[in-house]
């Protein structure tokens, strides 16, 4: 439950911070969602959002005729009318073919990006069937795993991906989506005359059981609700119509769809009426080859992709001049290289957000020009939400400029991890706090910084040594072009910062150099003590790195298998 403060006088109006609760507030302008009582699906939502805007750009022209989806690679699109269709036709179909296929039940999906994924993910959201997508290429046991958490009853998957999968897992069986079959469920021609949201979806309801990325442990499915999905939809589409644009909005996704950035920032463009690019793979020439062909505006971006475009020579191959943002998250990005990027390509702005499966997408992010200047930051916390930075040791809630870990309340807040409730209660406590296990701080303006995720500083000695402040200092040295940080177990001093460093072709960079070069730029404690060079550094769909791989190499002596 959420405790109103009626008393506005205790609360700091540049940070948000009440002193007495010891509660930021959100320094956005609060937003109506619908009362929480109205039986209401996330599709059902969206495709209301669809139909009551239209870019600026295109106004005046029929919403069902602008392209929704392109397929890069292929060179197949969907535009929203087909969209629109497409959603209906599969609802009815799939309420027919499987009667017992009931809401709250869950529906597997094992499938590549394709144009098909957002009309299933609508379909199944409509009749109050739970979304449960996973990465196509996990390996078995970790999609056995996905399946044991998740406990569907159906299976979507394509003729490559299928093998992973066991039929008798699924009493309803498996779909081959690249089946004449499934095809044809989306395009009947009697679809119109049914209405596939007759079915009584709340809110409250299981939506999505969304795999967190376990980047410290195995994968726990995150229950979101329609009401989070809601949420978190509503205010990404009122902040975009809050800052028209003259021009048609064009996304490039080199996101996986499976991920909770992916998912919610599809939503969101399908709630706008924007054009989205898929990419499938992502590789960083063909990424910039769509930016030009497609005349991309937008795209979402880690910051190990920033990095790239920092210092790739490929930029000057191709004409990027359509680009005008990109969403930049999944992990904090250095002020140098957001300086090199603004130098580099001076009418892109970035805009930095934070946010988790958890928390069912963006929790926190710079808007407009002001804002996307204050580099480092990941911006104000959104609409509707209330935060705390909690000391790890004592429990304390913590005033602007003091470090702790980054609590969250709010309507987007998942409803718990499937099947574990015991990390549930851990991570989130009785008054609805999720305790995000991110190191953090607030300004005086009460814009959020990210130090570190709480599981992965590096203890050394009685010190504590973020790796993401030495990942940026290697950033800024030309001849690397990556670079991760992991601990390294050590006798004297419990564990030592370890550089894995991926340099510049060409370049004789040696581990002196680079230990040299960290140690007159940080405190004598927070020094880089070893070195390895490999040719990439592993990480997960989100662009976040796979620390524990790495430590896993650094222990065992395999660097040079990387």
């Amino acid at each position: 439950m959420q405790t109103k403060n009626n008393d506005s006088r205790s609360i700091d109006r540049s940070s948000g911070f009440d002193q007495r609760t010891g509660i930021y507030h959100s320094l956005r302008p609060s937003l109506s969602l619908p009362p929480i009582d109205q039986p209401l699906s996330t599709a059902e939502f969206v495709l209301s959002l669809l139909r009551k805007s239209s870019p600026p750009a295109t106004a005046g022209k029929n919403i069902e005729a602008l392209t929704f989806l392109v397929n890069s690679s292929s060179g197949d699109s969907l535009t929203y009318g087909e969209l629109l269709r497409g959603v209906r036709s599969l609802a009815v179909s799939l309420r027919e073919r499987f009667p017992s296929l009931s809401s709250k039940n869950v529906a597997f999906i094992l499938s590549p990006p394709s144009l098909h994924i957002p009309v299933l993910y609508l379909a199944l959201m409509s009749i109050g069937v739970v979304v449960s997508p996973a990465n196509p290429i996990g390996s078995e046991s970790e999609v056995s795993h996905q399946v044991e958490v998740s406990e569907p009853v159906i299976a979507f998957a394509t003729s490559q991906t299928v093998k992973k999968l066991r039929s008798s897992s699924f009493p309803l069986g498996i779909v081959l989506m690249d089946s004449p079959e499934f095809l044809s469920w989306l395009n009947r021609s009697d679809a119109s005359s049914v209405n596939p949201f007759q079915v009584r979806v709340h809110q409250s309801d299981p939506a999505a059981i969304l795999f967190s990325s376990g980047t410290t442990g195995r994968v726990k499915g995150v229950l979101i609700t329609h009401r989070n999905l809601i949420a978190s939809t509503a205010v990404s589409h009122q902040r975009t119509l809050q800052d028209p644009v003259d021009y048609d909005r064009v996304g490039l996704f080199s996101l996986p769809l499976f991920h909770v950035f992916g998912f919610t920032m599809m939503i969101r463009a399908i709630s706008l009426g924007d054009t989205l690019v898929l990419l499938g793979r992502f590789e960083l020439e063909a990424m910039l080859k769509a930016v030009e062909k497609y005349k991309v505006t937008g795209m979402p971006v880690s910051p190990p992709l920033i990095v790239a475009l920092v210092k790739s020579e490929l930029t000057k191959k191709y004409d990027l001049r359509s680009l005008r943002s990109l969403g930049c998250g999944g992990a904090p990005l250095g002020k140098d290289i957001a300086e090199r990027f603004k130098q580099k390509f001076p009418d892109v702005e970035i805009v930095q957000g934070y946010g988790l499966t958890e928390s069912s997408g963006p929790a926190a992010s710079t808007f407009g020009p002001e804002e996307t200047v204050k580099y480092g930051s990941v911006g104000r916390i959104s609409e509707n939400l209330e935060a705390k930075i909690v000391d790890p040791s004592t429990g304390e809630a913590l005033p602007p400029g003091k470090t702790g870990e980054l609590w969250l309340r709010g309507p987007v807040i998942m409803k718990g991890y499937v099947g574990n409730e015991k990390a549930s209660a851990e991570t989130v406590d009785e008054e609805g706090w999720l305790k995000t296990g991110d190191l953090c701080y607030f300004d005086a303006e009460g814009f959020l910084y990210i130090v570190d995720r709480l599981k992965e500083l590096i203890k050394y000695k009685a010190y504590q040594v973020p790796p993401v402040e030495l990942e940026q200092i290697l950033h800024s040295n030309p001849d690397v072009i990556d670079a991760a940080v992991v601990p390294f177990p050590d006798e004297d001093a419990g564990e030592i910062p370890m550089a894995f460093i991926v340099r510049k072709p060409g370049s004789n960079l040696n581990e002196a150099q680079i230990i040299d070069f960290v140690a007159k730029q940080v405190a004598p404690y927070k020094k880089v003590r070893r070195v390895a060079f490999i040719n990439a550094i592993p990480k997960n769909p989100a662009g976040k790195i796979l620390r524990r791989e790495l430590t896993k190499i650094a222990v065992d002596g395999n660097a040079s298998k990387l």
